[in-house]
Parts: C-alpha cells; structure tokens; sequence
C-alpha cells in the first residue's frame, strides 16, 4: 500500500478590523465584537466533522489564518488548540502558525497565544513606509509593525515570519529595498515578500493605483533577491526566503501537494485515503452569517 503523504491543518478566522483594498481572500470587516467562544465551538464541530479524514493519521503542522487571527482572544486560542490536541493526532513537534495584524499586537495576549501552544508568528508589516501602509489601507505604522517583530523575537518561539510586499503604488526602487533593509535589520528567520498583483472583487481591481512598470519591477526584484541572499536568507518558493533550517512546513506541505484539513468559513481540505488513488476534497461554507447560528448540517 502506497504511504500516505503528510497531513496538515488550516483554520480560518475570517474576520479584520477593516478589509484592505488589495485583498481578494475571505475575510469581512468586524462589526461589534468577534465572537469568541461561539466560533471556536463551531471551529471544533467543523473539525468533529472532519476527523474521518485524518484516519488516525499525525498532523504535522498546524497554521490559523484569515482574516486577522490575531483578534482571537488568548483564552479562545488555548480551547481551539486543546480541542484540536484532544481530537487529532498532532506531533509533538507539530510547527503550529498563527498570522497576526501589528495594529492587533498586545504582549500579553501573544504570551497566551504562546502557552496555547503557536509557536510560530507571521507577521503582516507589508511595508515600514507610512505613506505605503496607508495607501494599502492598513491600520497600523512602522512604529507598530517594528513592536511587534521584536516581541515576537522576545518571545523565544521557534520562528516568527514578516510578511512583505513590493511593486506598491509609486514604488520605487530604494522605497522597496530600504523596506528589505529594515527587515533584515529585525533579523527574522523567515520572510515572505510577494508582489502586488490587482485582483478583481477589491477595490484596487476597480479603482486599479498606478504600480512600477515590468521593468521597475524586474530591477526590484533582482536586487532584492540580492540583498536577501548576502543577509543569509534562502529563496524555498515563489516569494518565500528563510535562515537554513527555518522553512515554514505547512507551506512545503502544499507545495509538495500533501493532504491537509480545512475548518471554518471557506476553509478547504484534501485528504488521500488508504486504498484510493485520488485524492478527495472538501469545503465549508463562507459566509461568516452561517457560522453566527447552527451550521446546516451539524449539530447544535
């Protein structure tokens, strides 16, 4: 029998303070206060829904994305996790990622996220200009984005990842290196810079900004990539680079088209079983109203 690849799980918090204009994944702005508790309970009975599929099967890597995972309280991290530790097999040493809005940092609540057991943080800094994160719509600034890589770094957790990106609006070259610059200078084992692309359904895609042209774009990322290898960092993917040894796991696992459980609005998975050849997939609603009352189909 053929072995199983390995097995990963996404959970989505779909939820931010305000959505940004470039973004084209499931997320919806917040009104009034997240709900805590009642969606880590529809989270765990999304996950009750799914166990099947892991077959007793161990979960590798675990990364809570959005939206703005970071607006979930400490005591609600630490039942999610619990609930997923007491339903699936996971690792020992299991990479457990959250992503976290610098605008949404607060030192105690990351400590908790700690002893709920994330040890890996990625970070959404995008840029370290003012001007830049205000046109990207962001609701923090430089100031903010720098706390919250150094209190992630404080932390003493296995990694922390900075999210970065080039070809802004009116971007120019040294705009977009002394971004890398500043970075770098933050020393985080992990850093993802991805280029703007406009996608339809934004408000960008409608309202399109003026971006660098090809050849800017080009010059940007030639001599980013330079300046990102001569600080150590290693290209693994597309606009991933990391120290050796501190690539992220759960991505390798898509990338290297592993199986992986996906719980909460929108949230997808695919699972190979024993004895079939092809994989099988699933997907859970996405409007955030469906998880606000009983999910059709699950318990209540």
């Amino acid at each position: 029998m053929a072995k199983l690849p390995p097995l990963s799980l996404y959970i989505h918090i779909p939820w931010c303070v305000q959505k940004c204009p470039y973004c084209d994944f499931n997320s919806h702005a917040l009104k009034g206060e997240v709900p805590h508790d009642d969606y880590v309970q529809h989270l765990l009975r999304d996950l009750d829904a799914d166990v099947a599929w892991a077959q007793g099967r161990e979960v590798k890597t675990i990364f809570i994305g959005g939206g703005t995972p970071s607006l979930l309280s400490g005591p609600a991290m630490q039942t999610l996790l619990d609930g997923v530790r007491a339903r699936l097999n996971l690792a020992a040493d299991a990479e457990i990622t959250m992503e976290a809005n610098p605008g949404t940092v607060e030192t105690d609540r990351f400590i908790d996220y700690q002893r709920a057991g994330v040890n890996r943080i990625s970070i959404g800094v995008q840029s370290f200009s003012e001007p830049k994160l205000k046109r990207l719509g962001r609701i923090h600034g430089p100031q903010e984005a720098m706390r919250a890589a150094r209190l992630a770094n404080g932390l003493g957790l296995r990694s922390f990842n900075l999210d970065l990106m080039h070809g802004l609006p009116d971007q120019t070259l040294e705009e977009a290196l002394n971004d890398l610059r500043q970075a770098i200078a933050l020393n985080p084992p992990h850093l993802s810079w991805y280029q703007l692309t406009i996608e339809p359904n934004t408000l960008f895609g409608s309202r399109p900004p003026v971006l660098p042209d090809d050849d800017a774009l080009w010059d940007i990322f030639e001599q980013g990539h330079q300046l990102l290898t001569a600080a150590g960092y290693q290209q693994y993917e597309t606009s991933a680079y990391a120290k050796p040894g501190y690539q992220c796991q759960h991505n390798l696992n898509y990338w290297r088209f592993g199986d992986y459980l996906g719980i909460g609005c929108g949230a997808h998975g695919k699972s190979h079983f024993p004895g079939r050849q092809d994989p099988a997939h699933h997907q859970n609603p996405s409007p955030t109203r469906l998880y606000a009352g009983t999910l059709p189909g699950k318990p209540a």
